[in-house]
């Protein structure tokens, strides 16, 4: 029986080729990887790829102009992304990220997700809660911003940017405006040990206006229990960067001791894939990155569950994905460290030499991982388990 005109298999048709382009892709920057590591700076070669691709649309729904993949297969190729170079799956994973502040805390959402798949836009992010220098103030029937943001990720080479200043009434107020509005300053300083490509340095508002229609305010932030996913999908994009991390170090880590490692001299074998305490740590290795990735893809099945049901959506339903996703993130972070760490006794002494360019990866999840500490969400995790009490919502939980 032909299964043409069938929209499920349509459906997993499509999504079939975007895994197909997120690989080809994938292996593209990964040749360039090391190089663009050290370089640092604005990786605008590769973005304009991710532009060209149509894969910055995965999230929006079809009659938008979008893939309308879900959650769990959008999460996926942020992970695919990811192990090639992290610096691009962060980009790439904060472009979704994006999306749905714009869907969750805005009604404006239909048009910037239909001019996001007709423009090809590159979203960039200065919404930084924990940074409160920037202010904004009323001006006549709009607003001005003013101050300073950091941690500013993909604003440099962006289409649109999500902004977040406070009132003087301490209200944090977001919106969505374009990079060139006037008085806005991207400044190419970030110079960290890991994720060199993510432009993650300060942005300057000297005076910006803001029209009111930008002002992302219904239902706001954390104004219904829908909106408190933002958080969610927020840790479910690091949590995919770092699982990507990890699996794209064991996947190169495989390759030099195959090709390249010798066996030590008392090991009594003649490769070191025959080596026992080779083959344990690999195992070991395997069974941290696929525990962390079974947990990770079931925080996002829940996740999609809870995207579905929107305004429907329950505090206990939301807690369920909370929950997932506080595991996932401990499980992808403890894994990804431990196998970026431990891929040198794997590989051996000549696997320390720059032009392999291994340490890149420990580098970034490192630098990465510290946005949040994981131990707050086993605290979460503590307070569910044992006092039976659900995370409270925040942009962070």
């Amino acid at each position: 029986m032909s299964s043409a005109g069938d929209p499920m298999h349509d459906s997993e048709s499509t999504a079939q080729g975007l895994f197909e382009k997120a690989e080809q892709l994938a292996a593209e920057f990964a040749k360039t990887a090391v190089e663009r590591d050290k370089a640092g700076g604005t990786a605008k070669a590769e973005r304009d790829r991710l532009r060209e691709s149509g894969l910055l649309s995965l999230i929006i729904p079809a009659e938008h102009g979008g893939h309308g993949l879900d959650w769990h297969d959008t999460l996926r190729i942020v992970r695919i992304i990811s192990a090639a170079d992290s610096s691009l799956g962060h980009l790439f994973g904060f472009q979704h990220l994006l999306l749905a502040t714009v869907r969750l805390f805005g009604d404006q959402w239909p048009h910037y997700y239909r001019e996001t798949a007709r423009n090809r836009w590159f979203w960039g992010n200065t919404l930084n809660p924990l940074d409160t220098r920037a202010r904004i103030m009323p001006d006549g029937g709009h607003w001005l911003v003013h101050g300073t943001k950091s941690f500013c990720s993909g604003a440099l080479d962006s289409d649109h940017l999500i902004v977040s200043a406070l009132t003087d009434q301490g209200k944090l107020v977001v919106a969505a405006i374009p990079p060139s509005r006037p008085g806005i300053r991207l400044h190419s300083d970030w110079d960290n040990m890991g994720q060199r490509q993510t432009d993650s340095g300060t942005v300057e508002f000297y005076e910006v206006r803001i029209y009111d229609h930008e002002i992302l305010r219904s239902p706001g932030l954390l104004g219904s229990v829908y909106a408190s996913l933002r958080s969610l999908i927020a840790q479910l994009v690091l949590t995919n960067i770092y699982l990507g991390i990890g699996e794209g170090a064991l996947a190169e880590a495989r390759v030099y001791t195959r090709s390249q490692s010798r066996a030590w001299f008392s090991s009594g074998v003649e490769s070191p894939t025959q080596d026992p305490y080779v083959l344990q740590k690999y195992g070991e290795f395997w069974v941290e990155l696929n525990a962390a990735a079974l947990v990770t893809n079931q925080a996002a099945r829940l996740l999609d569950a809870a995207w579905l049901k929107e305004e429907a959506l329950t505090e206990e339903e939301r807690a369920q994905v909370a929950l997932a996703t506080a595991s996932a993130k401990v499980l992808a972070t403890r894994a990804g460290l431990d196998v970026t760490q431990r891929l040198f006794e794997v590989t051996g002494a000549r696997a320390t030499a720059a032009a392999a360019g291994f340490d890149r990866f420990w580098r970034n999840l490192r630098t990465h991982s510290l946005h949040d500490p994981v131990d707050y969400k086993l605290l979460d995790l503590g307070q569910w388990v044992l006092n039976g009490k659900l995370p409270v919502l925040s942009f962070y939980s």
